[in-house]
């Protein structure tokens, strides 16, 4: 009894140490986005240099989730995290050591290939350790605890990178995110490794992703979640800048207002889904991101700041709710594999969107193409909904 105690107590202190990395890394991801981003739009590149900073980033994405997936799959994931922390510890580095460079904007983009190809491996090999490392809690429970401290992480980066652009210059702000990854490595470390079992090994090798409708409904969920989240960081800055006439100070409070109000979808998954399915809470939740993203032409400070909680609760509560639902219902030994083919379709259709915004989006104000988006999304809403009813009859 002692003994089987003892394992249980390391087990839960395996999964803080693995929250801790969560929290640390999402720090250091949402902060490096954040500096990335306003530096450029501060610089005098306008809101289509920050299109193609995360066109790059998409793009990188892309090509990296298949193998992120793969090598989930495959290899020690833990392992995998550790080797992509220290990658984005070097990147945070090296482009804070040349920020004086004449072509900046060139610095920025190229910086974020490597960042966001182990930004991928990372998350898809962390989120795929939740059901081995999740202590003993329900799948759903573990998930939205994750999902809590990665929010969590995100509002506080979006808080002191904010306030570091602030008072400091943007050397020491990406100094101090690459001391975000050295503390998320260190806390890595300490969490246990779970190596997959000899059952699941073989049918890593053996086994194949089977995409089906609901796959590719997920996907499509996602995509929108995604492609919403991604236009949050692409406009945002200029939203703040140019529309709103703010600081840097006004976009870490509009950051820290999405990232509020994800944190409040991750608590707000567990008791919805007891009374409402969870394929129409996400259909739901699609149409109210239309409205909110429209709702944006309208509104000015304060009330934009509502908007962007608003957006940040539904944006978490969807993606939390595909999480789960994408979790419990694929095997463990291709659960990596579903996460990057899930992540390349959100890739691509942000690729096509952004490609279009680094054309167009000088020749627009930033709240038209929050609008443009909520026709887009309430467009592919109606025919997810329209599906489903033509769907439900056939079982």
């Amino acid at each position: 009894m002692p003994r089987s105690c003892s394992v249980a107590d390391y087990g839960s202190r395996s999964f803080n140490w693995y929250l801790a990395s969560t929290f640390a890394s999402a720090v250091g991801r949402n902060a490096y986005n954040f500096a990335c981003a306003w530096i450029l739009v501060v610089s005098g590149y306008g809101v289509s240099a920050v299109a193609v900073l995360f066109a790059s980033l998409s793009m990188a994405e892309l090509i990296a989730s298949p193998l992120a997936g793969w090598m989930s799959d495959r290899y020690d994931r833990r392992a995998l995290c550790l080797i992509a922390d220290f990658v984005r510890f070097l990147a945070a580095l090296a482009l804070g050591a040349i920020m004086i460079a004449p072509n900046l904007h060139w610095a920025i983009w190229l910086s974020t290939i490597p960042f966001a190809a182990f930004d991928r491996i990372a998350l898809t090999a962390s989120q795929s350790m939740i059901p081995s490392v999740g202590a003993g809690f329900p799948l759903s429970t573990a998930n939205c605890m994750a999902s809590f401290l990665t929010q969590s992480g995100s509002l506080v980066a979006a808080a002191l990178t904010g306030v570091l652009l602030y008072v400091c210059t943007p050397t020491f702000t990406l100094a101090a995110i690459a001391a975000a990854f050295a503390i998320s490595v260190c806390c890595m470390s300490l969490v246990r490794r779970v190596p997959l079992s000899l059952r699941d090994a073989r049918n890593t090798t053996e086994s194949e992703l089977l995409i089906d409708r609901h796959l590719l409904r997920l996907g499509a969920i996602y995509a929108l979640l995604y492609v919403g989240g991604m236009l949050v960081s692409v406009i945002g800055p200029s939203f703040v800048f140019e529309e709103l006439k703010g600081s840097a100070i006004d976009f870490g409070q509009l950051e820290g207002a999405w990232s509020a109000g994800s944190i409040l979808g991750a608590i707000l998954l567990i008791p919805l889904v007891r009374i409402i399915e969870v394929p129409i809470l996400q259909l739901i939740i699609l149409g109210l991101t239309a409205f909110s993203f429209a709702a944006l032409k309208m509104v000015d400070l304060p009330w934009a700041l509502l908007a962007f909680a608003v957006l940040g609760v539904l944006y978490n509560l969807g993606r939390v709710a595909v999480e789960v639902t994408l979790q419990s219902s694929v095997p463990r030994s291709t659960l990596g594999r579903a996460k990057g083919a899930l992540h390349c379709t959100g890739m691509l259709l942000g690729l096509v969107l952004f490609g279009i915004g680094a054309v167009f989006s000088d020749k627009v104000s930033p709240s038209t193409i929050f609008l443009v988006f909520a026709g887009i999304l309430a467009v592919i809403t109606i025919a997810l909904i329209i599906l489903r009813i033509y769907w439900n009859p056939k079982g």
